[in-house]
């Protein structure tokens, strides 16, 4: 099977396919996610564990993949220490085994060496950013204190729950949601103002705009562009990570990025000049795709694979809200293979199965004796969903990880 007739499936489980399309294609550029795709997701950020084999096979394809994540590469909840753990005791600079490509949204760099920067970030920024994670801290403190949980809770509840990243401070609230569920639906709207505040905090110190929220997962963008709380409801947590993020720092625009750093690479031209980062590209999806027609050359574009495991829709009184914070680097590189008719393909991972139980599951039935995906992670009800997901792993992460290992080594 070709990757022309793989771009036209649906929700394909013919994985021995792909798998053999993926081994055979020498101009290949991977973008994946990382929670929930390759790891499972937890309640808790520093339980996360990380297959070594997956990370010696990331290495095979060293220049044809690379990760997109809203989590980071620093600190003691960020990627690198999870890699770490894989590999206890060996040098991950001298190996080569960090996980190449753009964290925080893409306003944070590495490479394989571990090497990191944050291009096109000011020093007032990154301060601004340290104080937003003492805030979360502190104001998550004062709200458990004033419900009265126990004072070794409220430890346990503050250090898996509040990140305090480099470039992404984040509140957790996964672990809330179980831990808390009388409070949690307060809990969630005293994070939707906290966030609120602090962009305002921003503006008065002339930071006005600099930084933006991103909630997850969410029910999409509004008018003026800002994410949607996503409300708790049920069994459902709704909004669970409120991340104060740098602007410019969306997965769509990493995909320009991380393709830019790639022609460069491998062709020995940046058709958006070297230092091109997420701060200066556009927000809105139609100016990004004119970006990639105006600029880079189709005869050296390389099969586009999108990999995540966020998207959702949801349908209300007023509408469909279609959100997910892996939506909108898949619907690019989607509305790429429509504009130019390239096999480009984007890849769903199903990680409801993990602890996090905010996200719907692929309904799997066989069908003539043929396993198939009947429904996907949308609402139901939204049959006009303009994101067509080429292929799925309903077994999550073990899954995909097993399939990516057995790909890599058949290059």
């Amino acid at each position: 099977m070709t990757a022309q007739t793989l771009a036209h499936t649906t929700y394909s489980l013919a994985h021995a396919d792909w798998a053999q399309v993926i081994s055979q294609t020498q101009n290949l550029l991977i973008i994946q996610d990382l929670d929930g795709v390759c790891m499972q997701l937890v309640k808790d950020p520093l339980d996360r564990v990380i297959d070594p084999d997956y990370v010696r096979a990331t290495q095979r394809l060293d220049g044809h993949f690379f990760v997109l994540t809203n989590g980071e590469h620093l600190g003691p909840r960020g990627v690198n220490r999870i890699v770490q753990g894989a590999f206890p005791g060996q040098d991950l600079q001298v190996a080569g085994l960090h996980l190449p490509g753009l964290a925080a949204g893409g306003v944070q760099w590495q490479d394989r060496q571990g090497n990191v920067s944050h291009p096109g970030v000011s020093p007032a920024e990154l301060d601004f950013l340290q104080a937003v994670g003492r805030q979360m801290r502190d104001r998550f403190a004062a709200f458990l204190t004033d419900k009265g949980i126990p004072e070794a809770q409220q430890q346990s509840l503050l250090d898996a729950s509040i990140l305090e990243n480099v470039a992404s401070p984040t509140a957790n609230l996964n672990t809330s949601f179980a831990a808390l569920p009388e409070h949690y639906a307060e809990l969630q709207q005293l994070f939707y103002q906290l966030t609120q505040d602090l962009l305002t905090q921003a503006a008065q110190q002339g930071l006005g705009d600099a930084f933006f929220v991103h909630y997850a997962p969410n029910l999409g963008r509004d008018a003026q562009g800002q994410e949607i709380l996503r409300p708790t409801q049920g069994k459902d947590s709704g909004t669970s990570d409120f991340q104060f993020m740098l602007r410019g720092g969306i997965k769509e625009a990493g995909v320009l990025v991380l393709l830019n750093r790639y022609y460069g690479q491998h062709w020995g031209v940046y058709p958006l000049g070297k230092d091109f980062n997420v701060r200066e590209a556009p927000h809105a999806l139609d100016a990004l795709l004119d970006l990639i027609k105006t600029h880079f050359d189709p005869e050296k574009m390389p099969l586009l694979m999108g990999v995540g495991d966020t998207v959702n829709s949801q349908v209300t009184p007023e509408g469909v809200k279609r959100g997910g914070s892996d939506r909108n680097f898949l619907q690019l590189i989607h509305n790429l293979k429509q504009a130019t008719g390239q096999p480009h393909l984007t890849v769903y991972v199903d990680s409801s199965r993990g602890e996090v139980k905010n996200r719907r599951s692929l309904q799997v039935a066989t069908v003539e004796g043929i396993e198939k995906v009947i429904a996907g992670p949308g609402d139901p009800a939204d049959s006009q969903d303009p994101l067509a997901l080429n292929m799925a792993f309903p077994g999550g992460y073990e899954q995909y990880v097993h399939w990516f290992i057995t790909a890599a080594k058949a290059r």
